[in-house]
């Protein structure tokens, strides 16, 4: 009798795993595949002009490639074809906005900012997005790297943070120990920078229209003066059904290739901030779009 009861007991814990594994598999393959957005940062990418094409570094003028290390987005959508306007393609994403600072702006408390390939956007695949798409336009609002400062013949390593977007409203950021109190709207353009080994920072703003902001198709789907709507197309066409039973991993590869420009004083290649060359660039240089499914 005992040993009949011991053997049922058995039956019954294996039974019971069963099931536990059962209802774990079932969970696990029944999940909704999703639409996954990352970003890269490339500095050997091309380096393009505001109309998507090759660009040189004007005379007068020197740039550098920044080790990127965080970027933010305001604006995601996949647009069919070069035809399709901005706002009328699929719209993925769009940050929030605030009119705390007055005029509308991007709120940079409630930014998502992510480093090269984290996952800066997860979303189901419903049949809502179904459709095939050639093109992919993202309003880059935030941007963080290192880039070389030269001073009295020794060149240093600092942090450059800078926002890219139409129009940031900002309460305080940070670079390291570093506070910005700014309480108010910064248009496209402003910076704040910081030195990574010494106790010494400042911010300035960029000219007006000065940020590179590569668009292929401004002859067709033009974007707004003083957006950060980079444009990129897929090497093959994005098909999604809506019904895929796997996820589809979208990498956005951004050109940092000579993206820090500032104007020369001394013709030497090297920023020099303290004999008076200033800024006039960080806008990034490119967009490569690519899918895995």
């Amino acid at each position: 009798m005992k040993l009949q009861l011991k053997i049922t007991g058995l039956l019954v814990l294996i039974l019971a795993s069963i099931g536990i594994f059962s209802c774990s598999t079932e969970n696990e393959t029944s999940e909704q595949p999703s639409l996954i957005i990352k970003f890269k940062f490339d500095q050997n990418q091309v380096r393009l002009n505001n109309l998507g094409q090759p660009s040189i570094i004007p005379i007068g003028n020197a740039a550098q490639s920044p080790d990127m290390q965080k970027i933010s987005a305001h604006y995601l959508e996949l647009s069919p074809s070069m035809n399709t306007l901005l706002g009328q393609g699929k719209i993925l994403y769009h940050a929030p906005e605030t009119d705390l600072g007055g005029a509308m702006a991007i709120d940079f408390s409630q930014a998502k900012i992510v480093g090269q390939n984290e996952v800066f956007l997860k979303i189901p695949i419903t049949p809502q997005l179904a459709g095939a798409y050639e093109w992919v336009r993202v309003s880059l609002s935030y941007q963080s790297g290192n880039i070389q400062v030269f001073n009295q013949g020794t060149t240093y390593t600092g942090t450059l943070d800078s926002f890219v977007g139409y129009n940031s409203y900002i309460g305080s950021h940070s670079i390291g120990n570093n506070v910005f109190p700014v309480n108010g709207n910064r248009p496209q353009g402003y910076w704040a920078f910081a030195l990574n080994s010494f106790p010494f920072a400042t911010s300035g703003q960029a000219p007006t229209g000065a940020t590179t902001v590569p668009n292929p198709l401004f002859q067709t789907s033009p974007i707004p003066q003083g957006s950060c709507v980079v444009t990129g197309k897929f090497e093959t066409d994005l098909t999604i059904t809506g019904n895929e039973t796997k996820d589809i991993e979208i990498t956005l590869s951004l050109s940092t290739n000579a993206s820090f420009e500032w104007t020369e004083v001394t013709t030497d290649g090297k920023f020099e901030p303290a004999i008076g060359e200033n800024v006039v660039d960080m806008g990034l240089r490119g967009l490569i779009s690519s899918f895995v499914k």
